[in-house]
């Protein structure tokens, strides 16, 4: 244990206070067993360090953090490390990484249970189904999901432009007071231009030039260790994984045809349906459904598209489409704290009751026609007029 401390101690001492994800705030770092679940490189560990430097300053003596893919859990298990770690007069315990460990559902609710006394924070995979699994931990553990950065976000993170979180109320209601404020701050357009190419993953700030080379390790580990971890799938099935990815990179928006794609990957249409799915909880894919109450999740999705605009320019070897790296973004952004499904009058059908179309700067209402609570969210315009709202204000969502 003295070498994880060690370990742990230089880890803290280089984590940088001065920015700080949109979820912090969310946090109510008081629950005894809190799970923080994203996808690779969105910072999840950086934000677990943030709270142990905030809340415990240099006063460490009960508090630890451990990544459960080191070698010393090869040796040990998660519940005799809690047990000596409780004995020491721990009290405070991060777990990075716990989709590495087997059956780590089962030990951390058996932690729960032994050491009233002891708090417990851990991170995994968003692939990870948190509350799945041989232990009920339902009733135990509040759940956080991680998204990447918003525009909002990357604007703060990069240029060190502090805007307040908005929102969607404010966004469509009254855009035509924001926008001025903003704009006698920044030039809006060409840094959301920025954000598209190069700004979703907070290690934009390291990898400059790399940045895509990043992205795609980070899409490779996520279909090698990370799936492989949580769903116990074979090389087979990540090859698979890996071709279906690659076909629908090069053809989002995707509108599948599932006997179609079904033949090209080589499976079935169940296990066609079972790999979307994989894709899109590990961050991957969004899939975008239909407005249908009870609609099973074996149905094939209405589009499906890459999680992120930095996906797309990373993985497609073609010019990215503009359009649909607009409405890749919107999905995205409005998805973390909205639902957002599929429209047969417009792109977007937002919390069931507010359609939007996403454009260009010419996009009229034409296809909104007769809708009550229609917008356009449109590029490349600074200010808001009507029912036309720059859809880079979007970015400001959280």
């Amino acid at each position: 244990m003295e070498k994880l401390i060690q370990v742990f101690r230089a880890l803290l001492e280089p984590v940088d206070m001065s920015f700080k994800r949109y979820l912090w705030n969310e946090i109510d770092w008081n629950n005894r067993l809190i799970a923080i679940t994203g996808a690779r490189g969105v910072g999840k560990t950086t934000l677990i360090l943030q709270c142990i430097k905030e809340r415990f300053g240099n006063n460490l003596s009960a508090v630890l953090y451990v990544s459960l893919d080191d070698l010393y859990f090869t040796k040990t298990s998660l519940t005799d490390f809690a047990w000596e770690f409780v004995k020491r007069d721990g009290k405070f315990l991060f777990l990075d990484e716990v989709h590495k460990y087997p059956e780590w559902s089962v030990e951390i609710k058996n932690i729960y249970d032994r050491h009233p006394g002891l708090s417990v924070v851990l991170t995994g995979s968003s692939a990870l189904n948190i509350f799945r699994g041989k232990a009920d931990l339902s009733r135990r553990l509040i759940h956080y999901s991680l998204n990447g950065l918003s525009f909002r976000e990357f604007l703060e993170l990069k240029h060190r432009l502090i805007f307040p979180v908005l929102p969607l109320s404010d966004v469509i209601g009254i855009a035509d007071k924001i926008c001025p404020e903003i704009n006698s701050r920044i030039k809006p357009v060409g840094l959301f231009e920025d954000y598209l190419k190069s700004g979703y993953y907070p290690f934009f700030r390291e990898a400059d030039k790399s940045y895509y080379q990043r992205i795609i390790q980070v899409v490779n580990q996520i279909l090698e260790n990370d799936l492989p971890a949580v769903e116990r799938i074979e090389y087979q099935a990540v090859h698979k994984l890996r071709t279906l990815l690659s076909v629908i990179s090069e053809s989002v928006p995707f509108k599948p045809n599932m006997v179609k794609l079904s033949q090209q990957i080589g499976i079935d249409r169940d296990t066609l349906l079972r790999y979307m799915l994989l894709l899109s909880r590990a961050d991957l894919l969004l899939l975008l459904r239909s407005d249908t109450s009870g609609i099973s999740q074996l149905n094939k999705p209405d589009k499906i598209y890459l999680n992120n605009p930095n996906l797309m320019y990373a993985l497609t070897e073609r010019i990215a489409n503009i359009g649909t790296i607009r409405e890749t973004f919107f999905f995205n952004q409005l998805m973390v704290k909205h639902v957002v499904n599929y429209s047969a009058k417009g792109d977007f059908l937002i919390d069931s009751n507010l359609t939007f179309e996403v454009g260009g700067k010419n996009k009229n209402q034409k296809q909104n026609a007769g809708l009550e609570n229609a917008y356009i969210a449109a590029d490349n315009i600074e200010y808001a007029y009507k029912k036309v709202i720059p859809v880079w204000l979007f970015g400001f969502l959280y």
